[in-house]
């Protein structure tokens, strides 16, 4: 069974996300608890979909999101501005003055190097967007008036409050009743989980909304965590130095047979040999078979934050194209590699520079 996509022409959007932005403070080549000045990007792991569909693929997103209405939520604003990102379906929150009610979040975030592993600190507790509830979007206005191709979320928004769940379900019902298809990262965060119920409130609300996604999207941790699929040999293939796909594979033969509704099953391939060598490679379940895109051995990588979500925007690109599964994995592979040698969540990159790599070009000068 093959993904039923709708045609640009009665579509305003090629992807809708649903999730948080946050402003991310990065120490470039230092510490977090050491730094005295940061770089700033925007990101999150919903919105970062949306913006590598619009600034590497150019294709037409929009972002639902929420934003507490002060000088830090007009910077993320000016942010996704760069980012190409549609911002109309962003709601906008009186401040109160200090955040005791409503705020934007933070994440503070270090890249790594070698042993030293990349490391994250967010701060995000009480933000916008994490109130949101049911009812507070029109979904019908933006699935049955203005058109949605595809519409993405995940573990991530899921995650933020007891009330998020039950946004992304509203939002699935009606994107599945106007003929979107809908695509989920799990996502796993053990930081955000931790505190309300842990991996088994990760999995209660997961598999509540499986029966509702058309294309499930996560590593091979995530799908144990949020899902609860156990399949010996993964635990163990993260002390060896080669990837094993076999794992991979029964890992998603396990959840096609759960819910048959999941028409596409990705996931990344990474051996994290050191912060900045990584093996890197990604394969998908599509239309009955497996494909697999190739692994690049000692990937040098500078920032690894945000490798999963261009790989996702890769993949949907070449699922909306068109191009086929063999394809769009290839291209989620490429684009996912070539983010994470930049700095910051989102890509840096042109479609060019991803067919290129696909093609198995090299990294001589190009002048």
């Amino acid at each position: 069974m093959s993904l039923t996509i709708k045609p640009k022409n009665k579509c305003r959007w090629d992807l809708l996300s649903l999730g948080e932005v946050m402003l991310r403070l990065d120490p470039g080549e230092g510490r977090v608890h050491t730094a005295r000045n940061f770089q700033v990007w925007e990101g999150g792991g919903e919105y970062n979909v949306a913006r590598g569909l619009r600034r590497c693929f150019g294709m037409d997103t929009s972002i639902v999101t929420a934003l507490a209405d002060n000088s830090v939520g007009r910077l993320v604003q000016d942010l996704i501005y760069q980012g190409g990102v549609d911002q109309s379906h962003i709601k906008w929150v009186d401040f109160d003055g200090v955040g005791r009610g409503v705020r934007n979040g933070l994440n503070f975030t270090e890249r790594g190097f070698g042993l030293r592993a990349a490391l994250g600190c967010s701060d995000r507790g009480h933000t916008a967007v994490s109130q949101l509830k049911a009812g507070d979007i029109d979904w019908e206005r933006i699935f049955g008036d203005e058109g949605v191709r595809w519409f993405h979320t995940g573990g991530i928004f899921c995650a933020l409050s007891e009330t998020t769940p039950q946004v992304a379900q509203e939002a699935m019902i009606a994107a599945r009743k106007h003929g979107s298809v809908v695509s989920y990262d799990l996502n796993y965060r053990a930081s955000l989980w931790k505190d309300i119920g842990g991996p088994a409130k990760a999995r209660t609300v997961n598999r509540e909304l499986a029966p509702l996604i058309d294309v499930m999207l996560g590593n091979e941790e995530d799908f144990t965590a949020a899902l609860g699929f156990q399949v010996p040999g993964l635990e163990l293939n993260r002390q060896h130095s080669k990837l094993d796909p076999d794992n991979f594979q029964k890992m998603i033969e396990r959840a096609v047979q759960e819910f048959p509704n999941f028409q596409v099953v990705a996931t990344t391939l990474r051996q994290a040999r050191t912060a900045t060598l990584n093996d890197w490679g990604a394969i998908c379940f599509a239309e009955r078979e497996f494909y697999q895109a190739p692994t690049r051995d000692n990937l040098e990588i500078l920032d690894r934050i945000g490798g999963g979500d261009s790989f996702a925007s890769g993949l949907i690109f070449g699922l909306l194209e068109g191009k086929g599964p063999q394809w769009a994995v290839d291209c989620g592979a490429a684009h996912g590699a070539l983010a994470m040698t930049t700095p910051g969540d989102t890509t840096m990159v042109t479609l060019s520079e991803v067919e290129k790599v696909m093609k198995g070009g090299t990294a001589r000068v190009d002048r």
